[in-house]
């Protein structure tokens, strides 16, 4: 494993110099990307490369009757039309298309039979020798279906709700109710009883999804895809079409955003490859942006929470429960509710999570799926029970601070949000805020204070990793990892770095290729504590192999030495008591004879020790807004969040990350919604034009506080992961600010000018 095995691997500008976690080092992928010599799934080439463009359903179900391709297939270049009459074999059991995300049930089959099971699912693809060729003869496939009733409404289907499959990886169904959370509702003095409702969202990322399938000589396969997972990708594909792994190489280096996209394989990955096989050369499959709305969204969710509280403000009863949308074909399932029962400390609990499978594709995680949610509307409640005890809503939230999950009995690893609490609110000057709505004033709006608690996982899988400690001192490490722009490479080759004590431009981190050491799929913000533990044991195993070295070298002064007598810092090992007895490394490998010291290495989490705590990552968020009640703009114009998560291994990218969780929060309280045309059972604003998102003029500057935590229960680097924690309470905090402006509770997303322009004080929704 060198540098050279692909060229794509980023490394750092020279003159970096000796490193540090916790630094905020520059992106060492940055002047790849600016420059625009970074290589994405749909820029790779090949000399027979052929264009694949997909046709997609215009009904939510029924049947395809007959698919007319004569007037395609006339069109000049074409070289096929693919459907499920005219394909390559594959296998057809469900267990063959289920990928290491997939949820409970049948998963979608493209091409497999004529069942059309949502509108825009790909019935057909026209492959060509140029894009243009295969794009003018998709318009061209006519093909006709036996429409059947759909249902799309998840509203209007609710009295269908059901328990959902627990098979999903990540998932935790809803606790046992601890003590009796109805009757304590009942009877207690203060209480508040709110229904809320999301719409669908859409991930959007800047970079379409696309497979690039290079057909070599051999018959094999080598696969550039739009993929969180290489390897996932790899599994799902070699299964489908029953290949070994060895005939499939996926390899994705750089990925333009994702957010949870990219966790199963999409359909374009299936697509590409059957034509590449069918064809015998190469072919690539770009999906457009009308098209990244036809696989997984954020569900469409209905919620309903119960709070009562003494009135001194200690909670009596909580009560959550949600319903969500899910296909008819397999059962999508978040921790929506959950955290209800985890966050706050209270006796009596009642839990419940629902499903309502509809016309729809399968859901897909998106950012912090579930507590984007479900920490929303609790959030939101707790505000609204601090106003119905006249109480300072983060009183409240300290009045009822646990550092004990009742619902498991046990402790949390670490958990400095109280910390975050303070932190923030000094820093955003909380204790000025006039308690009553509506009196506070700009200008002409009104001006509004909120602020709201952050929850998410902190989660570590398995994962192996690769260090190779070249004789000219440089160090490659490798991990099957992906980077969507979080910012791995960068974080693990300051990891490597400060643990080798090298300059960071000496350090390249290999990711993005299913060969490399098996790694999980980047998702849940577990990236950091699983392929970072792994880089920090490989690295580890390095140090001991050239101490072994050191002390075999004749004369050099380690002979009696112990592993903890020296430390590596400078290119060298030496003394920690003599720095100046030291060898650099290259010394030591061109006096053992070596041209190399290759290690590998094992992360397995210690399950044993990790199973007594909780693990979690805290935030707190405090929001300004400022309101034109005539217009109905909401102006969000400051942000303070605090973060306790773990350890800060790249501050830099970690900021980053924070930062954006932010604005995506802003978004999908302002902004952000897919609506749907149940008439025809199809999502109708399908581009950038009409799907709205947060702009530069939306955003105002955000601050962003990390908390000093190290957890080495959660990983042995002492780092959680920031990863979904920015979004996480935002959209609460900029709901509860827009109360303090207005006197007005709004409880859906978005919170768009008509809303607050109504006259109602509340919005209202179906109870189940």
């Amino acid at each position: 494993m060198t540098a050279a095995d692909n060229s794509q691997q980023p490394v750092a500008e020279p003159g970096t110099g000796e490193v540090r976690i916790g630094m905020p080092v520059a992106r060492v992928d940055g002047r790849l990307k600016v420059t625009g010599q970074a290589l994405y799934s749909a820029e790779y080439g090949a000399p027979d490369l052929a264009y694949g463009v997909v046709v997609n359903s215009t009904i939510a179900r029924g049947r395809i009757v007959r698919i007319d391709t004569a007037h395609a297939l006339a069109v000049p270049g074409v070289l096929d039309v693919l459907s499920h009459e005219r394909r390559p074999k594959v296998r057809s059991m469900d267990l063959f298309y289920k990928d290491m995300t997939a949820p409970g049930g049948s998963p979608f089959k493209p091409f497999l039979d004529a069942e059309v099971h949502y509108s825009g699912q790909p019935v057909a693809l026209v492959v060509a020798e140029t894009f243009e060729a295969a794009r003018e003869a998709s318009r061209l496939v006519v093909i006709d279906y036996e429409q059947q009733p759909h249902e799309t409404n998840l509203i209007a289907h609710i009295g269908r709700a059901h328990e959902p499959s627990r098979l999903k990886a990540g998932y935790s169904p809803p606790p046992k109710p601890r003590g009796d959370a109805d009757a304590a509702y009942r009877d207690a003095p203060v209480k508040v009883d709110a229904t809320f409702y999301s719409g669908v969202e859409h991930h959007n990322p800047m970079e379409m999804h696309a497979s690039t399938v290079i057909y070599g000589e051999d018959g094999h396969l080598t696969i550039y895809d739009k993929s969180q997972g290489s390897q996932n990708c790899r599994w799902m594909v070699s299964r489908v079409f029953g290949l070994s792994k060895d005939q499939v190489t996926v390899r994705n280096p750089f990925v333009g955003g994702a957010f949870g996209s990219g966790l199963r394989p999409q359909y374009q990955l299936i697509l590409a490859t059957m034509a590449a096989l069918h064809l015998k050369r190469s072919v690539r499959v770009v999906l457009t942006r009308q098209q990244q709305f036809t696989f997984g969204h954020r569900p469409e969710t209905w919620q309903r929470i119960r709070l009562a509280a003494e009135r001194d403000g200690q909670l009596r009863a909580v009560v959550h429960e949600a319903v969500a949308e899910t296909s008819r074909f397999e059962d999508y399932v978040e921790v929506v509710v959950n955290w209800s029962g985890q966050l706050y400390r209270c006796d009596n609990v009642r839990l419940e999570y629902q499903l309502v499978p509809l016309d729809q594709y399968t859901p897909i995680d998106m950012r912090a799926p579930g507590a984007a949610h479900g920490v929303y509307a609790l959030e939101i409640a707790m505000d609204e029970l601090a106003y119905a005890l006249s109480m300072d809503p983060l009183a409240l939230r300290l009045k009822n601070y646990t550092e004990h999950d009742a619902s498991k009995n046990l402790p949390y690893s670490t958990k400095e949000l109280r910390t975050c609490y303070e932190q923030a609110a000094e820093r955003f000057g909380w204790s000025k805020r006039p308690p009553a709505p509506r009196s506070m004033r700009r200008g002409r709006e009104l001006v509004g204070w909120g602020m709201a608690t952050g929850i998410w996982d902190a989660m570590q899988m398995f994962a192996r990793a690769r260090a190779v400690l070249h004789a000219d001192g440089r160090l490659v490490v490798g991990s099957a990892a992906t980077d969507i722009g979080t910012g791995t490479y960068t974080a693990m080759s300051l990891l490597a770095a400060d643990a080798m004590g090298l300059p960071l431009e000496q350090v390249t981190f290999m990711l993005g290729d299913s060969n490399l050491p098996v790694a999980p799929i980047e998702g849940g913000s577990s990236h950091m504590t699983t392929v970072g533990s792994a880089v920090a044991g490989a690295c580890e195993k390095l140090q001991r192999e050239l101490w072994t070295l050191a002390r075999h070298v004749p004369g050099a002064g380690f002979e009696k030495s112990r592993f903890r007598d020296v430390e590596f810092a400078d290119g060298a090992i030496r003394l920690r008591s003599q720095p100046q007895v030291a060898l650099s490394y290259t010394q030591l490998l061109s006096r053992a004879g070596k041209d190399e010291i290759d290690v590998k290495y094992l992360l397995l989490p210690n399950v044993l020790k990790q199973k007594k705590y909780i693990r979690a990552v805290h935030s707190a968020v405090f929001c300004e807004v400022c309101v034109d009640e005539e217009l109905g703009t909401v102006r969000v114009t400051r942000v303070v969040s605090a973060v306790a998560a773990g350890r800060i291994i790249s501050a830099r990218t970690a900021r980053s990350q924070i930062t954006g969780g932010v604005v995506w929060g802003i978004s999908q309280a302002l902004h952000e919604e897919t609506h749907t045309d149940h008439a025809l059972g199809r999502f109708m604003n399908h581009n950038y034009a009409e799907y709205h998102v947060a702009a530069n003029a939306d955003i105002p500057d955000i601050d962003v506080i990390f908390v000093h935590e190290d957890d080495r229960i959660v990983s042995r680097i002492g780092a959680k992961g920031v990863g979904e924690i920015g979004i996480v309470g935002t959209a609460a905090a900029v709901a509860n600010a827009i109360y303090h402006a207005t006197g007005k509770r709004l409880r859906s997303t978005p919170m768009t000018p008509d809303k607050v322009i109504q006259d109602a004080p509340a919005e209202s929704f179906p109870v189940k």
